[in-house]
């Protein structure tokens, strides 16, 4: 039977990088977008849109909806990312509800496979001297933030429902950054400041960072010889962020950029994220995020290293390739002299 790959969230991050690898691949894809997305990109690398919301079932259906000779793989990247500490009902109605609706509609439309895109923010936290690594039981009262929470109670469903028969795997990326269709992530979002001069400072810390390329891999392996039932980390390593900064300053020849105090970014972290909001944008040091890179940021990819094959490239390519990609779309400004070297295509 010919396979055709279901991409929920396609316009977003991950869904980009997916598609941009199914048409290396010569793989056919349908794409669900939500209405007012920009699906430019997904269109261009020859993916059928279908427009849907994943708290609607009903919208969902004509993606479903596959010709008798073909077998649906589903690959689950709809949700909401937000670092804000207090309850989010949208995670929740998007990351649970939404994930609730999409594992219905896979088991009634019977697609042969399904990978859940969750997050490393669903595993509860561990000492510093300690490595992270996959756990098999899923509980947002042992998370912090509404984020967190949405994302370990979809994890614990899904893989409640594959004991059940439903051929799920769930994935978990760490702190995804890289180039396509990455407006709504506040990493790219850090990268696109500081080259553009808008970063003012930085703080200590720091986190596990995975190139987006390197997520899609890890998603299409797991759809391919992922077991059923069980749960992968895709993670990249763990960097400072301060080793970013001067990452970036080597790719880039930009400023240096001073790093102050946790407590004062902590103080002035509530002020940050009402600016962003006044200006529509998403804040990139919230005090949830703040908290966050102050945490065990060690994660271990060695079971999908084993399994899948997974192999991450280095956080200097990633960055540089993220560089080139935000300016071949003028999301960074172009200097006369001093950006590193002429603009190239990037690729998957």
């Amino acid at each position: 039977m010919k396979k055709v790959y279901l991409i929920t969230g396609a316009a977003g991050h991950v869904g980009s990088a997916l598609c941009m690898r199914l048409k290396e691949r010569g793989e056919a894809m349908r794409a669900l977008c939500m209405r007012g997305e920009d699906t430019t990109l997904v269109r261009q690398l020859g993916a059928e849109v279908f427009f849907g919301d994943v708290t609607q079932p009903e919208t969902m259906r004509d993606f479903f909806t596959l010709p008798e000779d073909c077998e649906g793989i589903l690959l689950h990247c709809a949700g909401v990312v937000e670092i804000a500490d207090k309850h989010s009902p949208l995670a929740e109605k998007v990351n649970v509800e939404g994930t609730r609706n999409v594992m219905a509609l896979a088991k009634e439309y019977g697609v042969s496979r399904i990978v859940y895109v969750c997050s490393v923010h669903s595993m509860p936290d561990l000492p510093k001297n300690m490595i992270k690594t996959e756990i098999d039981d899923y509980d947002p009262g042992r998370v912090e933030g509404g984020y967190a929470k949405s994302k370990a109670q979809a994890a614990k469903e899904v893989l409640a429902l594959a004991k059940e028969g439903l051929p799920a795997v769930v994935v978990l990326p760490s702190g995804i950054i890289g180039p396509y269709s990455g407006k709504g992530n506040h990493l790219v979002q850090f990268v696109k400041n500081y080259a553009n001069g808008k970063l003012p400072a930085c703080v200590k810390g720091g986190y596990d960072f995975v190139d987006v390329r390197d997520v899609a891999d890890g998603i299409l392996a797991a759809a391919e010889h992922g077991k059923i039932g069980e749960s992968y980390i895709l993670s990249g390593g763990y960097h400072s962020l301060k080793e970013m900064l001067d990452t970036l300053r080597s790719v880039t020849h930009g400023k240096r950029v001073i790093t102050v105090p946790h407590f004062l970014a902590m103080a002035a972290s509530p002020f940050a994220v009402a600016l962003a909001k006044r200006k529509k944008q998403k804040p990139l040091f919230s005090p949830y995020a703040l908290k966050v890179i102050l945490e065990n940021g060690n994660y271990s990819h060695e079971k999908a290293t084993q399994e899948l094959g997974y192999n991450p490239r280095s956080l200097e390519e990633t960055l540089s390739d993220t560089v080139d990609w935000l300016k071949e779309t003028g999301e960074i400004k172009e200097k006369r002299t001093g950006m590193r070297r002429s603009r190239k295509k990037v690729h998957a």
